[in-house]
């Protein structure tokens, strides 16, 4: 007790100033509105930073949390995409073909893989057993032919694009109806060859080249036009380059064609009586 007198004492003009300064400030805020919203003001600002800095670092602690939330959101969505789905029917495009009088169906299809500078190449489609997909279907896309179904999943399916060493697709020359086999034998994504015309006329630089028509392809899809042409030596034939329609580099869409009647047409060949074995 005795000590606390004596601090009183030793300080009572400083405890006298701090008490007459708080009544002074106390009236001044009290009576005068500016310096008091100027006050009010100053404290809602310290209030709010230290709101916000509490708030992010609340954020910060619970950032693992709503990353999870976010992807498990975005995933929900990804799940949503068409592209996500493997169609259960087959979209078929009926188309007829007045020529030979016959009827074919197109089924759409996505490339999601491709070579094209193999001795042979390939594609896969998205499209399969479960679509009504067949071995040797014949495939186009807007540019032009691309090849054959090869093989075949449930959802999938290989296609042996016309860049391979046995292609053999009958083709013609719209210009003079000369018809040969194509065969890729330049090594070139854009260049295949067409083998078997003979070279008693004349081919025109840039001439139209389509199918013939058959089993696999309806006659009259684009092939390509003439890019080259030069006389086979110690033959009488031409070497014929074509330039393709179809960019294999940039393929994304094709066509699967399913040939409604094929099955009479092959039980017709089938009676075509074989040549006579030469001994």
């Amino acid at each position: 007790m005795k000590n606390l007198i004596a601090f009183l004492r030793r300080f009572r003009i400083f405890l006298l100033f701090v008490a007459l300064q708080f009544v002074a400030l106390t009236t001044y805020f009290s009576y005068l509105s500016f310096p008091r919203s100027q006050y009010l003001t100053t404290s809602n600002n310290v209030a709010g930073t230290m709101m916000t800095a509490r708030n992010s670092f609340t954020k910060f602690l619970h950032q693992d949390e709503t990353n999870r939330v976010l992807l498990n959101e975005n995933k929900k969505l990804r799940d949503k995409l068409p592209e996500n789905y493997i169609r259960k029917g087959s979209t078929e495009i009926v188309v007829n073909d007045s020529v030979y009088e016959q009827q074919y169906t197109y089924t759409p299809a996505t490339v999601i893989q491709s070579t094209f500078d193999k001795r042979n190449n390939y594609l896969t489609i998205n499209i399969g057993r479960a679509q009504g997909i067949k071995k040797g279907m014949g495939v186009f896309s807007d540019g032009g032919i691309v090849g054959q179904i090869f093989h075949v999943s449930e959802h999938f399916s290989l296609v042996k694009s016309v860049l391979s060493s046995d292609a053999n697709v009958v083709v013609m020359i719209v210009e003079d109806g000369s018809f040969g086999f194509l065969k890729w034998e330049t090594q070139n994504a854009r260049l295949v060859n067409l083998t078997g015309i003979s070279n008693d006329k004349p081919i025109t630089k840039w001439g139209h080249v389509i199918t013939r028509g058959g089993q696999m392809f309806p006659r009259g899809l684009e092939v390509g036009r003439v890019f080259t042409a030069k006389p086979i030596e110690g033959r009488a034939q031409w070497n014929i380059e074509i330039l393709l329609g179809a960019n294999f580099k940039k393929i994304q869409k094709v066509y699967v064609i399913k040939n409604l009647l094929k099955k009479e047409q092959e039980n017709l060949e089938s009676m075509i009586p074989k040549d006579p074995i030469v001994e």
